[in-house]
């Protein structure tokens, strides 16, 4: 059989053990993505942790908005809508992926944070594949919210490398959000 775009083989990963890093194979959690094309690129690429089986997927960078799908489960890696996203799935995104992320901290019984969920899909739209969104709900993850100090919602908070960037608390319009990550990134 013909190798085809969607057949990709893991890569190796650089593993930090305590006075010098090795090489070795990939964990099995880790993936290469499906980009419908015949090139084989590993320069310039992301590490972009897919949003239905937290599979790590390496995409060149120049084709992350081109539909790439996970490597693993086959499921699309971008959908332009936010993740709801629980504890561990936060971590996973947090240091594994090469994206800048977008987090909404809400609650279900707040209105400005109800209010604010339209345009928080909007912008979504407009920032993906560029910026991984994701919404927290504050009340069923109560520790995130203590962990990243969270006084009052909604409050997005934008991070990049492992690292919060900037935070803003109040409800904002889909411009409004993507002109604030504009800012910053």
């Amino acid at each position: 059989m013909a190798p085809t775009g969607m057949d990709f083989k893991p890569v190796p990963v650089l593993e930090i053990v305590p006075g010098r890093p090795q090489f070795r194979d990939c964990p099995a959690g880790f993936v290469s993505a499906s980009l419908n094309s015949g090139e084989n690129r590993v320069s310039e690429s992301k590490h972009v942790v897919c949003p239905h089986c937290a599979g790590i997927n390496r995409v060149p960078a120049d084709r992350l908005g081109a539909g790439g799908k996970c490597g693993r489960c086959k499921q699309p890696l971008f959908e332009g809508r936010p993740l709801e996203i629980a504890e561990q799935a936060f971590q996973i995104q947090l240091t594994r992926s090469d994206l800048p992320l977008l987090v909404d901290f809400w609650a279900p019984w707040c209105g400005p944070c109800r209010m604010m969920a339209p345009a928080f899909e909007q912008a979504a739209v407009q920032l993906e594949p560029r910026v991984r969104l994701l919404k927290v709900n504050t009340e069923v993850e109560q520790s995130l919210g203590a962990r990243f100090g969270i006084r009052s919602i909604p409050t997005m908070a934008l991070f990049a490398g492992g690292r919060e960037l900037d935070r803003v608390s109040g409800a904002m319009d889909a411009r409004g959000i993507v002109g604030w990550v504009g800012q910053h990134l």
